[in-house]
């Protein structure tokens, strides 16, 4: 039935003319979503509850084979004509034609114009998400907190990702993904968006104030109540296409201390790649309108310092103890933000409207580029079949980085665990898509506080004996990881560790 919805998806990107009708659309979309709910309820709906992953190394589709070969080039092949050949899926501004006018329809009835590329594959995202969403609903319906959080991400995107910012157009008010914020939503700092914003009265006024809201207020709160969980597993869209659309391949991310390493140093590279960039397009901005807002070039480089500086010490003197167990890492972040302030003061000493010499939107054309196509959309779906579904999340969100530092030093959140009920059987490693080595946590007594760590509850949901917990705590992480280790493993003197047992 899927296969006969994507046939005349096919024949509309052919450009066969007598299927590029609004019933035709309704009718594949139909078939599409309507063969995967009835495959996902023959396929769990005789089972017990409880989690079914049988099979899947042995399958050519999720063991890395051919199947799944053909499917990572295909999704790759995909986003390669979606970001820079937009002609072939038939997007002409004169014009539309083929797959890209079998959506006209639809875009007309939302936003009252033709659909561009960026609307077909919204429409497409979504229904992966909302369809692939009741299979995974099928799957883990023995947890309600799967289930909540499968029906959240469902909402947020078909919601407030498609279906808002599609009517904001129609009414003539910018574009805004509200569920979107920096560093993830990286055009919001732009010249362009920035001005659109403050041009659309009191609407636009009011999503340029949410938005800071989100970035300095909102989100840390959120962040240090449940963890970084709140955004990354129940809003996100991008982890919402992982947890749905991605769940068959959520085995395959890579739990070797050397992926580890890898996806330390580049995901935080990616967000000091982006703070540099939004310093440099804000930067640009300021200086191009002397006169057209109260803060300055000068008032805005002074907030950065104060920012910074006031940032290292409330860390400091807030978490000595962490960062004390994480000097080198501490000391590594230092040096990039006194480097990036360094090319600030350059900047300005010497007088230049470009940052460090560099035009400053051709810095937003590198980000977007290198950070925003090739590897959010190329490489981090594209590859769901060959490294696992959180290839973007793990190694290059800088909104996962960001919320991750908040979570490892700010929240509260973490995964408790009762080493003494673990027998080693591997499923919460497997299975864990962020390639956390569960497990060794489990087997060894300790809180799970990870940056990485989106809070899935995955681990906790295979696991065949309620070993592992997800919690929000009121004391230091640390203290708490301290006392568990002495719980499990109390001191005794070395002659009662010898001593027969009674029985």
């Amino acid at each position: 039935m899927s296969a006969l919805g994507a046939l005349l998806m096919v024949l509309a990107w052919t450009g066969y003319e007598g299927i590029l009708r609004w019933e035709f659309l309704v009718l594949s979309m139909v078939f599409i979503g309507g063969g995967i709910v009835i495959y996902s309820w023959q396929t769990y709906r005789h089972k017990p509850p409880g989690i079914k992953n049988n099979g899947v190394w042995f399958s050519s589709l999720t063991n890395r084979a051919l199947w799944g070969w053909l499917l990572g080039i295909f999704l790759t092949g995909f986003y390669i004509i979606l970001y820079w050949f937009p002609s072939y899926l038939g997007y002409h501004e004169s014009g539309n034609t083929g797959l890209v006018r079998f959506f006209d329809p639809l875009s007309f009835t939302l936003k009252g114009s033709a659909a561009s590329q960026w609307f077909v594959y919204g429409c497409m995202y979504t229904a992966a998400i909302v369809f692939f969403g009741f299979k995974f609903i099928l799957k883990y319906r023995h947890s309600r907190y799967q289930i909540w959080r499968t029906c959240s991400v469902m909402f947020f995107q078909f919601g407030f990702a498609f279906l808002i910012p599609e009517f904001l157009l129609r009414l003539n008010y910018p574009y805004n993904d509200l569920k979107n914020m920096w560093p993830l939503n990286h055009y919001f700092f732009d010249d362009s968006n920035l001005t659109g914003l403050i041009d659309s009265g009191n609407v636009g006024l009011f999503m340029l104030i949410f938005g800071i809201l989100m970035i300095f207020i909102i989100s840390p709160v959120l962040t240090y109540l449940y963890g970084k969980r709140w955004y990354c597993s129940w809003v996100c869209g991008c982890g919402g296409l992982a947890e749905t659309a991605g769940d068959p391949f959520r085995h395959l991310s890579d739990k070797s201390l050397k992926s580890w390493k890898i996806e330390r140093w580049l995901v935080h590279a990616v967000l000091l790649f982006s703070i540099v960039m939004t310093i440099a397009v804000l930067y640009g901005f300021f200086y191009d309108n002397p006169e057209g807002f109260w803060i300055t070039k000068t008032m805005f480089l002074l907030f950065l310092v104060i920012l910074f500086f006031a940032g290292m010490i409330i860390l400091y003197l807030g978490k000595r103890r962490r960062i004390n167990m994480e000097r080198r890492a501490f000391r590594i972040a230092i040096g990039f933000m006194l480097g990036v302030l360094i090319l600030i003061f350059t900047t300005f000493y010497l007088g230049q409207s470009d940052f460090f010499f560099v035009d400053n939107y051709l810095w937003r054309s590198w980000y977007g580029f290198f950070i925003g196509a090739i590897f959010s959309g190329v490489i981090g779906v594209g590859f769901y079949p060959l490294m696992g579904s959180r290839v973007w999340c793990r190694f290059g969100c800088p909104m996962a980085a960001i919320l991750g530092v908040q979570q490892r030093f700010f929240s509260r959140f973490r995964i408790t665990t009762n080493g003494g009920q673990c027998i080693s059987c591997g499923n919460c490693s497997t299975y864990c898509e962020m390639g956390i080595d569960v497990r060794a946590y489990a087997q060894k007594g300790q809180n799970i506080v990870r940056a990485s760590c989106v809070g899935c509850g995955i681990c906790a949901a295979v696991c065949p004996r309620g070993v592992l917990r997800l919690e929000n705590g009121s004391v230091d992480l640390s203290v708490r990881t301290e006392e568990r280790k002495k719980t499990i493993l109390p001191k005794l003197p070395p002659r009662q560790l010898f001593l027969k047992s009674p029985l």
